[in-house]
Parts: C-alpha cells; structure tokens; sequence
C-alpha cells in the first residue's frame, strides 16, 4: 500500500508545474499584449503632438500677423483725426487746393 501513495503523490507536483508553466504563459502573453498596446498608443500619440505643434506655430504666426495689423489700425485711427489726413483728402477726392497753391496739369 505504501507505493500507491507515492504514485498519487508524484503525479499532483507534476500536475502543478504543469498548470504553473501554462498561467505563466498566459501572464506573459497579456503583459506582451499589454505592452503592443500601449506602443501603439504612444505612436499614435507621438503623431498627434506632431500636428499640434505645427498648429501652435501657425497660430503663433497669425497673433504676430494679427498684433501687426492692430497696430497699423490704431497707426491709422490717429491719422484719420489729424487735419492732415482731411488736406489729403480733400486734395485726392475732392480737387480742392489751397488759396496760395498753382495746380499744374499733364496734357
């Protein structure tokens, strides 16, 4: 009788490195799962900064461009409530001169 219990018990260790080898396994091929995803993830991430960046260039060019034609505007707005601006345009689009002033003509 004492053999058949040494038989039983042979057999159960071999039975649990057998089961241990496959749960290792699985582990190792969610982890290696795991980690494809997460390297797609990264790239696809990587991809998007990329665009971002070039956008937040694009928009930094047009605040300059923008703060440049503020400024030109504002230049403007002060011109316009000078009398020089008004001679200007008096001269241009009305004709007018001054009284001392001699208008010559390209025949």
């Amino acid at each position: 009788m004492g053999s058949i219990k040494q038989r039983g018990r042979k057999k159960q260790p071999k039975k649990r490195v057998r089961r241990n080898q496959s749960s290792v396994r699985g582990i190792c091929l969610v982890l290696l799962l795991l980690c494809g995803v997460c390297g797609v993830g990264s790239i696809s991430l990587k991809q998007k900064e990329r665009v971002l960046l070039a956008q937040e260039t694009e928009l930094q060019e047009k605040i300059k461009e923008e703060k440049a034609r503020t400024e030109e505007i504002k230049e403007l707005k002060e011109y316009v409530g000078t009398d020089a601006y008004v001679e200007d345009v008096a001269r241009e689009k009305l004709g007018l001169v001054h009284e001392n002033e001699i208008v010559f003509k390209a025949e």
